[in-house]
C-alpha cells in the first residue's frame, strides 16, 4: 500500500520499470501526504516520536492511505528492526518464527516494529498469539486494517493497542501527488482540467490509484495528444468503488441513506440510494430497509408509507433492474417527505420493557373469558362492558393488569395523520375521566 510520496523521492529511487507509485514513496515521516492529523508537526505519530515512546498501534482506513509507508518509516525514524507479516499469507508457523526472531533480537538489546498487514483476517485465537510479546515489550506491534477495528479485532488486542484513523485522500491533497508525479515524470499529465478532475474522482480516495491511473494515461497518449474527459474514461475504464457489502461501506451508505430519509432531505437520500445502486447493492435489500424506514420513522404519521414501501419492494421484485429500481427510487423520495413520527416506535420499545419487567401478570379478570362455570363463580368475565353497547362505542373500562395500573405508551405528535390520532385519543382520555369521575 504505498501510496504517500515525498518530492525528492523519485530522485532515490530510479529502479528502471519501478511503478510510479513505488518511485514516490516518502523517506520521512514529514513528507507523508494526506495524513496530516499523524505524521504532521503537530500530529499524533510526531508527538509519539518525540518523547521517545512508540506503543502499539492498530491503522485503520481504506486502501491506499499510506499504512504501510508510515509503519516502514516509523521504524526507521526510532531505529527499531522491521519486520512485515501479511494475515492473507501467514499461519501460526510463521507467527513463531517472528516471533523467536524478535526475541533473539530483544537479547541483543533491539527491539523489533513488527506490522501486520491485514491482520483482521488472522481469527481470534491467533489474535489472541500477540499479546504475550506485546506485553513482555518483545514486539511493537502496528496491524493494518480496512475493517472497523471494533467488529475484527479482539477486546484484549484492542486494549493493548491505540487504533489510529486512516482518512482517505481527498481531492486536495491526491491533486498534490499528482504534481509530484509529473514533478518525476519531467511531464504534464496530457488532460484536460475537466478529465484531471474526473480521473481524481476515479481514484476514491486511493493514493496509489490515482498515480496508477496516471501511469496509464501516459503510456496511452501518443505525442501531442490531449484526453478529455469522455475519451479518459474509455482509456483506463472506470474504477468500481471501494465497497464491500459485508463490511464498513455497505454499513456506512446504509446509515447514510437511512438518516437522509428521516432527515426529510430527499436529494441526500436519492444519492445515496443511487451510490449503493451503483455499487452493485441488492435492490431488495435497499427495499427492505425501506420497509424499515416507513415502519421506524414514520409510521402512522402517514400510513400509506408503509404500503408504498411495500408496493416498491414488489414491484422491484416483479419488474427486476434496472426499471425496478425506479420504484425503489419512487419510494425513497415519498418517505423522505413523509412526515415523520416515532412514536409507535418508541411506544413499542416502552410496551416491551414492560412485558419484561412485570412478568405474567393476569389481565383484569373482566376481560377474561369464562368458558366455564368455575371460571364464572371465580368472576373470569364479570363486570365486562361490550363496547359497542355504550354511548359513544367506548366503556372506558381499564385493560392493564390490576397490580400494573394503567400505562402509556404511544404519544403521538401534532404531524401528519397522527395529528388526528391524537384527537381521538384525547377524546377519549376526556370520555374516561368524565365516566370515571360518575363512578
Amino acid at each position: 500500500m504505498a501510496d504517500l510520496f515525498d518530492q525528492t523521492a523519485g530522485t532515490a529511487n530510479q529502479t528502471p520499470g519501478k511503478p510510479l507509485a513505488d518511485r514516490l514513496r516518502p523517506t520521512r515521516l514529514a513528507d507523508v501526504v494526506g495524513q496530516e492529523h499523524l505524521t504532521g508537526p503537530d500530529g499524533t505519530l510526531t508527538r509519539m516520536i518525540n518523547s521517545g515512546s512508540l506503543g502499539s498501534l492498530i491503522f485503520w482506513g481504506p486502501p491506499g492511505t499510506g499504512k504501510t509507508t508510515v509503519a516502514r518509516l516509523l521504524a526507521n525514524e526510532t531505529s527499531l528492526a522491521f519486520e512485515q507479516i501479511s494475515a492473507i499469507f501467514s499461519g501460526v508457523a510463521d507467527l513463531k518464527k517472528v516471533f523467536d526472531a524478535a526475541r533473539l533480537r530483544r537479547q541483543q538489546g533491539r527491539q523489533t516494529l513488527l506490522f501486520v498487514d491485514e491482520i483482521h483476517r488472522f481469527n481470534r485465537a491467533q489474535q489472541d498469539s500477540f499479546l504475550p510479546v506485546m506485553e513482555d515489550g518483545t514486539v511493537v506491534l502496528i496491524g493494518a486494517t480496512t475493517e472497523n477495528p471494533s467488529f475484527e479485532l479482539n477486546a484484549a488486542l484492542l486494549s493493548r493497542a491505540r487504533v489510529l484513523n486512516f482518512k482517505p485522500h481527498d481531492a486536495e491533497s491526491l491533486e498534490k501527488l499528482l504534481q509530484r508525479a509529473e514533478k518525476e515524470e519531467g511531464k504534464a499529465l496530457p488532460l484536460t482540467e475537466e478529465a484531471r478532475g474526473v480521473l481524481i474522482r476515479m481514484a476514491d480516495g486511493d493514493g496509489r490509484a490515482v498515480l496508477t491511473l496516471a501511469e496509464e494515461v501516459w503510456r496511452a497518449a501518443r505525442p501531442g495528444e490531449t484526453f478529455d474527459a469522455e475519451t479518459l474514461q474509455k482509456i483506463v475504464q472506470r474504477r468500481a468503488p471501494i465497497y464491500d457489502k459485508s463490511q464498513d461501506g455497505h454499513y456506512n451508505l446504509i446509515s447514510a441513506l437511512h438518516k437522509s430519509v428521516r432527515g426529510s432531505d430527499p436529494d441526500a437520500a436519492l444519492y445515496y440510494l443511487c451510490r449503493m445502486f451503483d455499487a452493485g447493492e441488492d435492490p431488495l435489500y435497499i427495499g427492505r430497509r425501506l420497509v424499515r424506514m416507513a415502519v421506524e420513522d414514520i409510521g402512522l404519521a402517514d400510513p400509506q408509507a408503509l404500503v408504498i414501501a411495500n408496493a416498491a419492494k414488489d414491484a422491484y421484485d416483479y419488474l427486476g433492474s434496472p426499471e425496478g429500481e425506479l420504484a425503489l427510487a419512487q419510494a425513497c423520495v415519498y418517505l423522505a417527505t413523509a412526515p415523520k413520527s416515532n412514536a409507535v416506535y418508541t411506544a413499542f420499545k416502552a410496551a416491551m420493557r414492560s412485558a419484561k419487567e412485570h412478568g405474567s401478570l393476569l389481565p383484569p379478570k373482566h376481560i377474561l373469558n369464562a368458558p366455564t362455570k368455575l371460571m364464572k363463580e371465580t368472576g373470569y368475565g364479570e363486570g365486562y362492558q361490550y363496547d359497542h353497547d355504550m354511548p359513544d362505542a367506548f366503556s372506558g373500562q381499564d385493560y392493564f393488569p390490576e397490580a400494573m395500573g394503567r400505562q402509556t405508551y404511544y404519544n403521538p405528535p401534532e404531524r401528519g395523520f397522527e395529528r388526528e390520532i391524537r384527537k381521538r385519543l384525547d377524546y377519549w382520555a376526556r370520555l374516561r375521566r368524565e365516566r370515571s369521575g360518575r363512578g
